[in-house]
């Protein structure tokens, strides 16, 4: 903020037209008996070119209604792209885990334990297998509580091709018919309204 750069204010002009070109989106919501909770989670490894932080991103729908969102820089600089992965898949798992307490509060039963997509084959085998973990010293906090609800069965981690990682929307710069199409996916259209 107190030395902005070229690079600076390119970023913010393209933010800008993005925000132009977007403004009459909205969020679709869809009536549905379907109370099962899945989050799409993803992480760009070193992204931010001034700190080399990655960016986590999540998406997290109740049925088919995304009902939680969130991108932001993560607190310290990941050493690979299974660490970026991995600590934005702790902070998903968090979320969820807060979400389950609520729904848990207002008495609507979850049908079965969330769906947390991994699209990082590395973070899945850090979820589900205790081995890996002595290489990771640094990510043990995460790993411990990623591990535990999954061995709890509390939450579910498959794999996912990484065109099916509804999150990538949150952390890469994307092509315009690939943000169109996973824009479509989020249910976001021009009239929410509509139907």
């Amino acid at each position: 903020m107190s030395t902005p750069r070229t690079i600076h204010f390119i970023s913010i002009k393209r933010i800008l037209r993005y925000l132009a070109d977007t403004i009459s989106l909205g969020l679709h919501m869809k009536s549905s008996s379907n109370f099962s909770l899945t989050a799409y989670s993803d992480a760009d490894c070193a992204g931010c070119p001034d700190t080399r932080r990655s960016t986590t991103g999540f998406a997290i729908f109740l049925g088919p209604n995304l009902i939680s969102w969130s991108c932001k820089k993560q607190p310290t600089v990941s050493r690979s792209s299974t660490e970026a992965e991995y600590r934005a898949l702790a902070h998903t798992v968090a979320e969820l885990s807060w979400l389950q307490h609520l729904l848990r509060d207002l008495d609507i039963p979850l049908p079965n334990p969330p769906l947390v997509p991994c699209d990082n084959v590395s973070a899945l085998y850090l979820c589900t297998n205790p081995i890996y973990h002595a290489r990771t010293k640094n990510l043990e906090i995460d790993f411990y509580f990623i591990r535990e609800r999954v061995a709890a069965g509390s939450i579910l981690v498959p794999c996912v091709s990484t065109d099916m990682q509804l999150a990538d929307i949150l952390t890469k710069g994307l092509s315009s018919h690939r943000r169109s199409v996973l824009r479509d996916k989020l249910h976001i259209s021009t009239n929410p309204c509509s139907t």
